[in-house]
């Protein structure tokens, strides 16, 4: 029953969570941000049966995909849209990463408390979460992310996962073959999906696992452990290269290792301006104050996996900023680590604390209610979110549908109103000199080779057509503007990413 009660308040505390989020601008991130939403697209080309010619990044979101077409049927029988099909998602990640923390916590023995502490562990992540509430991609706000399809959501509940793996490996009286293959099967699908999970697990839990190999007492735990978290990685590297007609960018042009006076410049700005705000100084203290707890719990632990879950909360972080400073990256979502790892600590020694049993009992009552109520209250604003009425983008789409024609936009202009249109065939990805830009998106568009309107926002960059051909009408539709040409057609370029 507490196992059962704890996925329940987790479920209601996720609720309220991406309630929360999509109440605020970061919903724009959730539901119409271009990147956001290739999950979606994907998906949804392949369920309406489109030839399949997709090109992605350096990440395959293999996990996140197959999450996502599991809610799309769904919510197709239930007759969801897709937007609250992605809030769903956001919750079901949520969800995800408090089994990853249970997980963990490690077993229920006397004395241990390890659901109730993993509750507090989701409830210290969501108050980080709540805190971010800017509509940047680019903002060092990156709790929120995990509410979303694309941030590498598998990713995050995968090395969660791995650091749980190893806990338990330290915490069996015997040794096992089981958890040092669950490391490496973890550690594949993961790398498979997104090679990003070797800079976030593999190098630092290896760093850890190598430190203690140095101890002859536990070297015959570690070096197991090691090996197939190594070995399940470069497995995973090499189960890639079948999937590289998919990929546009392997990731190895984002290191630059001289730009790194740069990177410590670009971060220190992002870090200013998240200091900037009352929310943000409030999630930089709870970030820290975990950070301050899990190195006291290293020292305090009582036995090794409660000491390799404390140490894994500071030192993956640590490790993870001065790798991505030490590669001169650009992008705050590479920094995710340093908000999701740190809440390890509330996890790593998760023992009873004594109180009286009327307290007790008080106190999961009081909290169970609390959080019935606030679920309840969230659903409404949920699928009020949702369902925000978006004039612009219907103006556009039912332009679009009425033409009968094919345009093209740029790819932060075009995505939304590809995704909500009835034929989404009928908007094609280019950049601003019309060549097809394949990036994140279904080559099979690139087909007709040739459009006769375009659609440009604020987003978009001033096109440079190379014609003298000019729009026979301009329809305005709030944010979008609409640039008919036709009945003269305007050819796309070779298609580039």
């Amino acid at each position: 029953m507490r196992e059962i009660g704890g996925w329940v308040a987790a479920a209601l505390i996720s609720i309220v969570t991406v309630a929360q989020l999509a109440s605020t601008a970061r919903s724009e991130l959730l539901l119409r941000d271009g990147d956001s939403l290739v999950v979606a697209m994907l998906v949804r080309s392949v369920a309406e049966g489109e030839p399949f010619d997709w090109v992605m990044s350096s990440v395959l979101f293999l996990p996140e995909l197959a999450l996502f077409a599991v809610l799309w049927l769904i919510g197709r029988l239930l007759t969801l849209d897709v937007n609250t099909v992605l809030l769903i998602n956001g919750i079901f990640n949520l969800v995800a990463l408090y089994g990853a923390l249970r997980f963990a916590a490690g077993r229920r023995r006397s004395a241990h408390a390890p659901v109730g502490w993993s509750l507090v562990a989701l409830t210290a992540f969501c108050a980080i979460a709540v805190t971010e509430t800017s509509a940047s991609r680019d903002a060092l706000e990156l709790a929120s992310l995990l509410a979303t399809t694309t941030y590498y959501s598998a990713t995050v509940i995968a090395v969660v996962l791995s650091v749980g793996i190893v806990r338990r490996a330290c915490d069996r009286a015997t040794q096992t073959r089981l958890l040092p293959l669950m490391l490496g099967v973890v550690a594949l699908i993961s790398t498979v999906s997104n090679p990003l999970y070797a800079a976030w697990a593999t190098v630092p839990l290896g760093v850890v696992l190598g430190v203690m190999a140095a101890y002859s007492a536990v070297r015959r735990r570690a070096l197991p452990l090691l090996a197939w978290l190594i070995g399940g990685t470069v497995v995973g590297f090499i189960v890639r290269i079948p999937f590289s007609a998919w990929i546009a960018n392997d990731g190895a042009e984002y290191a630059q290792p001289g730009m790194w006076p740069e990177s410590v410049r670009y971060y220190t700005d992002l870090l200013a301006t998240r200091m900037s705000t009352p929310l943000g100084v409030l999630g930089t203290v709870i970030v820290s104050v975990l950070l301050l707890v899990a190195v006291r719990q290293t020292f305090r632990a009582p036995d090794l996996g409660a000491r390799l879950v404390a140490v894994a909360a500071w030192a993956l972080p640590v490790l993870v900023l001065i790798g991505a400073v030490a590669l001169g990256t650009h992008a705050a979502r590479y920094l995710e680590p340093v908000v999701f790892a740190p809440v390890l600590a509330l996890v790593a020694t998760p023992t009873t604390v004594r109180m009286p049993r009327r307290a007790v009992v008080a106190l999961t009552a009081s909290a169970a209610a609390l959080l019935v109520i606030g679920a309840g209250l969230s659903v409404p604003r949920t699928v009020g979110a949702a369902q925000h009425p978006n004039t612009d983008l219907k103006c556009v789409n039912e332009w679009v549908s009425a033409s009968g024609q094919t345009g093209a936009g740029q790819f932060w202009t075009v995505r939304l109103p590809k995704l909500h249109l009835d034929n989404p065939t009928q908007l094609v990805q280019v950049d601003h000199q019309l060549n097809a830009y394949a990036w994140l998106v279904n080559q099979s568009d690139f087909t007709p080779g040739e459009v006769t309107f375009l659609i440009e926002d604020a987003q978009s960059t001033n096109w440079a057509l190379g014609t003298n051909a000019q729009p026979t009408q301009v329809i305005s539709c709030g944010q979008y503007t609409i640039h008919d040409f036709s009945p003269v057609a305007l050819p796309l370029g070779p298609p580039r990413s």
